[in-house]
């Protein structure tokens, strides 16, 4: 069951996305991330608060996570919500935030910190544990209309992308909630929540011995293609300026064909 309308809100619930033993196959690749982390890992929460960690690019060295992204539905999915064809795998992204861990998500687009551009695009957040709505992942309905919003790191703010003044600042999401409608989801295992790249989102910590550990899978569309920056990404692609042309297509082995959609 889907739950909201994505075209109108940039973000909606799928009930049931997953099977018992899909969702066991992500947890597995979700612990086998946590066990050999790339280098790409970085911790998100600062050392007085738990641990939230974040990891990207796992799928070409841990076999689960391939396994995964390449035979569930979620391909599917992206393409459904999309109006594409073709999917692409764009990068698998873990996120765990470990009992205790107190520290928000702040709010965020994802779009402004990646090397792509287009429309048609989607992220699946996938959590293999229950997710209180207080946890969960929340969204400013509409936003993903736009506009671009100044992208900053986690915790202490800096503008590492864009230079000062190239983007607007980030309004207060939470001091107008009639102006921003913020939804979101209580989510148990098997469902997963899909959303565009530009919606804004944050989410709350974790309460008492709750653990969430998330598997975000993102996903290339028809019209999206290779947007390459001047600064460091979010996660980095190093060399590929040298092999994909600003506006080409994303066809490249690192970003597989996931989904086709029959003639």
């Amino acid at each position: 069951m889907i739950e909201g309308d994505y075209a109108r809100d940039g973000a909606i619930c799928v009930r049931g996305a997953f099977s018992v033993d899909q969702v066991d196959l992500a947890r597995r690749a979700i612990d086998a991330n946590l066990a050999h982390l790339s280098p790409n890992a970085k911790r998100a929460s600062d050392a007085g608060d738990g641990a939230f960690i974040e990891d990207f690019c796992s799928w070409r060295r841990i076999p689960e996570m391939e396994q995964f992204i390449r035979t569930s539905p979620a391909a599917r999915v992206a393409a459904q919500v999309t109006g594409s064809h073709v999917i692409r795998l764009y990068h698998d992204h873990v996120l765990v935030k470990e009992p205790g861990t107190r520290q928000r998500t702040p709010w965020h687009q994802d779009l402004p910190y990646y090397n792509v551009a287009g429309q048609q695009n989607a992220s699946m957040w996938f959590p293999v544990d229950p997710v209180s709505r207080a946890s969960t992942l929340e969204f400013v309905a509409g936003s993903h209309a736009g506009p671009w919003y100044m992208p900053r790191t986690f915790l202490d703010g800096q503008a590492k992308w864009f230079p000062e003044g190239a983007l607007a600042e980030l309004p207060d999401i939470d001091a107008d909630p009639v102006r921003y409608k913020v939804i979101g989801w209580e989510l148990e295992p098997g469902d997963a929540v899909f959303f565009h790249m530009l919606a804004l989102h944050g989410a709350g910590g974790v309460d008492g011995p709750n653990r969430r550990r998330v598997l975000s899978v993102r996903f290339l569309g028809d019209d999206m293609v290779h947007a390459p920056r001047r600064w460091v990404t979010s996660p980095p692609f190093p060399g590929l300026d040298a092999e994909l042309a600003a506006g080409a297509p994303m066809d490249h082995p690192l970003f597989p064909v996931l989904y086709e959609r029959a003639a």
